[in-house]
């Protein structure tokens, strides 16, 4: 007699991830002919390429203009609002803003900005993503050119679109130079201070497919139903898991971020300014403080007029003309409620851990868990530690004098401590990882129980 066959919902058709499902489906589809319906599903030409580009950039667009206006840049004169709103969604794919100043021949200025608007960044990355795994759903696997293809056409209209946006990039602005003494001076000399910014248009396009590239390879690995072509089944037990649950833990902090931001605009007011730390730099901030609460130690040093759009006590640690440590000691000495911050790292990442232990395959052990759960996290904290970044500088001169003040200079930077960071992620992720997998035994029973049915 032969034993019964069981079978599964179609979610989860392919078996265990990389086992005898996978490769039953990979066999059938070999020796398959294909019907009209595969033919639906696998349409991913021009057409598609275009709309998830367009789709991805408006989202992008409205986030930042959003952002923009209630942080009053509308504001700005000589209509330059749209052109900062394009410089804003270039900045927030990797690319690349230079800053120019001319004062003429008697004055001299200068100016630098590094800083990733990572709200606007995840959007797009979450709108484009989608966009690409949506043609490919419902397949179990697809072959490396086929998916090479497709990435391809996404590449090229994402490249002309960014190309587009890197030209309109670029703006001039005239310094005030206000009714004081500094204004008396300007006035004498007939000195008229522009400053302005425009893209580096080769930088642009070379971290915006770097970018596309990282946001394109990391849906293929976080989604569960994206096809992979049949050589990489096997790696997909350990990476997809991993991959999965550290998205999940970054978007956990960016939800709590909103929810504390708004709670905090209710209570205190100030809801334009809250608004745009939740549509320009809430994961600056919140991933800023996953790293504190694991033990990290930033650097870094507020001068002159800039501002942190950050909570007043970060302010007050960095605001000093020697470069200060920020690390949880330096915060506490001001508040003792940032704490606070390793009870929340403790409890997501444990819940991070689970995710990952229940939806690995049963078989692996506690320790395999730990150790992926460490390089997962160290690999998250690298990102957060690349893209945290903040440097912005600039000032005037006359006369051969050094920046003048008066509201026309100022410093600011913000930069991590790597190697401790990393050192950390990996102790924290060992310890949560063994403690999530203990956690999910139950779950890991039933999928083992499951497993063995197929099998059968």
């Amino acid at each position: 007699m032969c034993a019964p066959v069981r079978w599964r919902p179609q979610a989860d058709a392919d078996g265990p991830p990389g086992g005898r499902g996978a490769r039953a489906l990979l066999s059938v589809a070999r020796v398959s002919p294909r019907t009209p319906s595969d033919l639906a599903v696998a349409r991913h030409g021009w057409v598609q390429a275009v709309a998830g580009v367009l789709a991805a950039l408006i989202v992008m667009g409205i986030v930042a203009g959003l952002g923009l206006w209630a942080a009053g840049a509308a504001d700005l004169p000589d209509g330059a609002f749209p052109r900062v709103v394009a410089a804003t969604v270039v900045t927030a794919v990797g690319g690349t803003i230079e800053l120019s100043g001319n004062a003429g021949a008697l004055a001299r200025s200068a100016a630098g900005l590094t800083v990733i608007p990572l709200s606007v960044t995840l959007a797009g990355a979450l709108v484009l993503a989608a966009g690409f795994l949506r043609p490919l759903r419902h397949r179990a696997v697809a072959g490396g050119p086929e998916l090479a293809g497709w990435a391809a056409r996404i590449a090229v209209v994402w490249l002309l679109a960014l190309l587009g946006l890197a030209l309109g990039a670029r703006q001039t602005f005239a310094v005030d130079l206000g009714n004081g003494t500094l204004g008396d001076i300007g006035d004498l000399f007939g000195l008229a201070p522009k400053v302005g910014f425009r893209t580096d248009v080769a930088l642009t396009l070379f971290f915006g497919v770097l970018w596309l590239a990282g946001v394109l390879v990391l849906a293929l690995l976080v989604s569960r139903g994206a096809p992979l072509p049949g050589r990489l089944l096997r790696f997909q037990e350990s990476v997809r898991p991993a991959a999965y649950a550290m998205v999940m833990l970054l978007l956990a902090y960016v939800v709590l971020g909103v929810v504390v931001t708004l709670v905090v605009a209710v209570t205190r007011g100030h809801s334009a300014q809250s608004l745009a730390v939740i549509l320009l730099g809430l994961p600056n901030l919140v991933w800023l403080a996953l790293t504190l609460g694991l033990g990290a130690t930033w650097t870094g040093r507020v001068q002159g007029p800039f501002g942190l759009p950050m909570p007043h006590v970060l302010d007050e640690v960095l605001r000093s003309k020697e470069i200060s440590t920020l690390n949880l000691g330096t915060l506490a000495d001001h508040d003792g409620r940032v704490w606070w911050l390793v009870a929340v790292d403790a409890v997501l990442l444990l819940a991070a851990a689970f995710v990952l232990a229940a939806r690995s395959p049963a078989r692996m052990r506690a320790w395999q868990h730990a150790l992926h759960m460490a390089v997962a996290l160290a690999l998250t904290v690298l990102m957060i530690c690349l893209v945290g970044r903040i440097d912005a500088h600039y000032g005037l001169s006359l006369l051969g004098v050094g920046d003048l003040g008066g509201g026309l200079s100022g410093d600011l930077f913000l930069k991590p401590k790597v190697w401790t960071a990393l050192g950390l992620a990996v102790l924290w992720g060992l310890v949560t990882g063994f403690l999530g997998a203990l956690l999910a035994r139950p779950v890991r029973r039933r999928r083992g129980k499951t497993e063995k049915e197929w099998d059968t």
